[in-house]
């Protein structure tokens, strides 16, 4: 059970309905962490913004999801690996061994594979890389749009992660448990 409660969308009010309802139109389903987050209308808004300024940005999606992998497992957390090995295989078509490299930081692409590499350590780092971290990401052909975005992407995920974990939201039933 969540630490916090559970909005339910059919009788939210204000912003909080708003939110969660701009969520059921993106999504089919308003997702367990977006009805908690509604706790905060200001914090799901603050969410679904950049996430969606994020999905816009020039990274794939089968880069975010692969960060989002990478991060959340490095993190522990066991929804966000739930509901990205699912949006891995079905929105950015990964393949099982693809996201299985994903979790663990690898990736076949040389490029994708330092942008991981890149994120692991901005995240295990707390953000304290190094030159020749920012060195390494760019021989590989990553750009300075990309290699922001993925410390934007890491950010993300971590929030994530720590609410989630936080407050202990439940997996929503359309998402196949995925052991950490």
């Amino acid at each position: 059970m969540s630490t916090l409660p559970m909005m339910d969308p059919s009788t939210a009010v204000g912003p909080a309905a708003d939110l969660m309802a701009g969520a059921q139109r993106d999504y089919g389903i308003v997702p367990n962490m977006h009805k908690t987050m509604a706790n905060s209308p200001a914090l799901l808004s603050g969410y679904m913004s950049l996430s969606k300024a994020l999905g816009d940005g020039v990274l794939s999606p089968q880069v975010r999801e692969s960060i989002t992998l990478t991060v959340s497992q490095s993190n522990g957390c066991g929804h966000c690996l739930s509901a990205h090995s699912f949006l891995a295989e079905k929105v950015a078509h990964l393949s099982a061994d693809d996201i299985a490299k994903a979790r663990q930081g690898h990736a076949r692409d040389p490029k994708t594979a330092a942008l991981l590499s890149f994120a692991a350590t901005v995240n295990d780092t707390r953000g304290k890389v190094t030159e020749d971290d920012f060195d390494d990401v760019r021989a590989a052909g990553a750009t300075d749009e990309e290699i922001a975005e993925t410390i934007g992407n890491v950010a993300l995920t971590v929030f994530t992660n720590y609410f989630n974990i936080a407050c202990d939201v439940p997996l929503d039933p359309i998402f196949p448990t995925v052991d950490l």
